[in-house]
């Protein structure tokens, strides 16, 4: 196996096991990272494409490093859909990043495409980077 291969193979188990919400949510608040989550569920189409292809294309290209990521299902999960959803479509793509001392919220609703999605995620790894250079 080509280490490309193996590379996709890893990232692929990682998106369909993926973090918990909490394992995610512990990971963002050590490290400084944003926590991003996907909310959606399996029967809308958006989500699917959201799940299925956008997030793995960023992933490949090393997005998700730079994040501590998560999906959340709002038919499993419905009681913490509900508290992190703002309105009630989906999908959603919400964000927590540190901007100075104060933890802020990005949302994106709807499908997104790859280059939306990086962008969604610069905007929170810039503002994250920032907050640790003036802390120190």
């Amino acid at each position: 196996m080509t280490s490309l291969t193996a590379i996709v193979v890893l990232q692929a188990a990682l998106l369909s096991t993926g973090q918990t919400y909490a394992e995610a949510h512990k990971s963002a608040t050590s490290s400084g990272q944003p926590l991003v989550i996907l909310v959606g569920a399996d029967w809308c189409p958006a989500c699917r494409e959201m799940k299925h292809n956008v997030i793995p294309k960023a992933a490949r290209d090393g997005e998700l490093t730079k994040v501590s990521f998560t999906m959340v299902d709002i038919d499993q999960q419905e009681r913490l859909a509900g508290r992190l959803m703002s309105g009630e479509s989906i999908p959603q793509l919400i964000m927590f990043y540190q901007d100075g001392n104060e933890w802020k919220r990005h949302q994106l609703t709807g499908g997104q495409s790859v280059a939306t999605f990086k962008a969604f995620l610069a905007k929170g790894t810039r503002s994250a980077r920032s907050s640790r250079r003036v802390q120190r």
